[in-house]
């Protein structure tokens, strides 16, 4: 299965509208939402039935039972994340607690556990012509990398032998992000025409590079700062990494968004230059002798 992995390196850039038209343009058997803080690809995705749900279980939290303690305060005391709630029986504030096991350590009453704590949950639609991964973190919970990883599992062990799965990407460089990059066939970055767009560009460049991952860039709403369009495609020139193209600010395309649908669904300059974006970064993927009639018509 290859894998085509779409990242930002910041919020707001375009990322899903142009992975959500990706998934429309290849009929993919198999796709992902890899951004488990906040996934927001299945509110395009178009499914109609509910998920099948499975919880996710990340670091262990402590739990003080109640009938041993003795209120000694021995574990708050040694507790450096300040995690435990002071009372004629001590308790454990779950946001705080970060699972280091120390206050079991301390408790000369043995009254204090590390039990298995729900991080988030994982969520999967199937049907017979496709299947769609996403999960969605819990609040406080600091293992985002470690979902994103269970995300990509579960589309590897639910769709079988497809032979392509596009997947939707977390903003940032951070846990989420290298969890996704991992093992994937090609990064496709949407860059955004800013300063802050070409740092954060840059710093998905350098993190995808370290993974020997192939990359490839285009740029979003290129027509906003055609200075820094130039920009980032003079550095990837220079860089030796492949410019697939260039979609315009439209607002026939924030219509199509704000109304549940794609941009690929309705007939907008930004459409029709996600189709070549698409086209190219196919043939980079699935080699040069990659051609596919897209349709283009629209519903």
């Amino acid at each position: 299965m290859k894998q085509l992995l779409i990242l930002s390196g910041k919020g707001g850039t375009g990322k899903t509208t142009v992975a959500s038209a990706f998934i429309k343009l290849a009929k993919a058997e198999a796709y992902a939402d890899c951004d488990v803080d906040a996934p927001n690809l299945h509110l395009v995705a178009g499914w109609q039935s509910e998920p099948e749900k499975t919880d996710y279980y990340g670091m262990p939290h402590a739990k003080i039972n109640p009938e041993k303690c003795t209120g000694c305060d021995r574990c708050r005391e040694h507790c450096r994340f300040d995690a435990i709630v002071q009372g004629e029986t001590h308790s454990v504030n779950r946001y705080a607690c970060e699972g280091c096991g120390v206050c079991v350590a301390v408790c000369p009453e043995k009254a204090v556990a590390l039990v298995p704590a729900v991080a988030g949950e994982l969520m999967l639609y199937k049907d017979k012509h496709k299947t769609f991964s996403s999960a969605q973190l819990k609040m406080g919970s600091g293992t985002s990398g470690k979902l994103v990883t269970e995300v990509k599992k579960q589309i590897r062990r639910a769709a079988g032998d497809v032979p392509l799965a596009i997947i939707d990407g977390s903003p940032g460089i951070g846990c989420p992000v290298i969890a996704s990059v991992s093992g994937v066939s090609l990064v496709l970055i949407v860059a955004e025409p800013t300063a802050s767009g070409f740092s954060d560009m840059m710093r998905i460049v350098n993190t995808a590079a370290k993974f020997g991952t192939k990359i490839a860039i285009c740029v979003n709403k290129y027509d906003i700062n055609p200075k820094h369009t130039e920009k980032i495609e003079k550095f990837c020139e220079e860089s030796g990494l492949p410019f697939v193209g260039k979609i315009p600010y439209d607002t026939e395309a924030v219509k199509a968004i704000n109304n549940g649908r794609l941009i690929v669904d309705v007939d907008c300059i930004s459409g029709r230059a996600v189709r070549e974006v698409y086209q190219k970064t196919m043939g980079l993927l699935l080699g040069k002798g990659y051609v596919k009639n897209v349709d283009q018509s629209f519903s």
